[in-house]
């Protein structure tokens, strides 16, 4: 985000641009000057939520608090862990899934190895491999695969438990008690305001009742000359 200042003084007049930028943890607006680059993922943060290198101590490289974390405790997420939740979502209402090997590469994320696509022993359902232990956390096991069309069938054994969050759940120990609700008291009008609005109507009652002044700069016609003809119609 870039700032125009305009200044202005007796003897000369000058443009001042200053830049300024969002902080990515603390949403704080002020100058880049004042803001720092993260050496990973190259974006600009404040120095308050900046640290430096966490693995090599180096002041020089500073990381920010989010990049910090990952480096402190990385989260280690299984290859194969988009199969084992969508067949997790699948054995909510169906016993049966057939899947291509194309559609295994788009869950995973990544192509799935050469054994997969010729030895049926890697589609085996040992609990000792990593892509087996997947669908058999799950709740799932391998029933069928053909290398000729390019799929393979899983069929549901069990009920894969769900995980229980760590939140704990506040319990309601008081009775609901409503917020009490305040009714706006009627003002009554003081007797000033009372007698403005009371000549107001007398004034327009007076208006109505005089007759109407004809418009500036346009004269009302004579009983004469409402009398005489126009200039389209015959005398009779």
């Amino acid at each position: 985000m870039k700032t125009q200042v305009y200044c202005s003084d007796f003897s000369f007049a000058c443009w001042c641009s200053v830049m300024k930028d969002e902080c990515g943890i603390c949403s704080r607006v002020m100058r880049t000057t004042y803001m720092r680059k993260c050496e990973r993922c190259k974006k600009l943060f404040c120095r308050d939520c900046m640290v430096p290198d966490v693995a090599t101590g180096d002041p020089n490289m500073m990381l920010c608090l989010h990049c910090a974390r990952r480096v402190v405790s990385p989260r280690t997420v299984s290859k194969f862990a988009g199969l084992e939740g969508h067949l997790k979502f699948r054995a909510a209402f169906t016993n049966l899934v057939k899947l291509s090997f194309a559609r295994i590469d788009g869950l995973i994320g990544s192509n799935l190895p050469m054994a997969a696509y010729r030895e049926p022993e890697w589609w085996s359902n040992a609990s000792s491999s990593i892509h087996a232990k997947a669908w058999l956390d799950a709740g799932w096991e391998v029933q069928e695969v053909n290398f000729k069309e390019g799929y393979a069938t899983f069929k549901k054994v069990r009920n894969a438990p769900f995980k229980k969050s760590k939140k704990k759940k506040l319990e309601i120990t008081q009775p609901f008690t409503p917020v009490p609700v305040h009714r706006p008291k009627s003002k009554i009008p003081s007797k000033t305001k009372v007698s403005k609005l009371y000549a107001r109507i007398k004034n327009l009652e007076r208006q109505r009742a005089m007759p109407r002044q004809p418009i500036r700069g346009f004269k009302p016609k004579s009983q004469y000359q409402k009398r005489l003809f126009k200039s389209n119609e015959k005398p009779q």
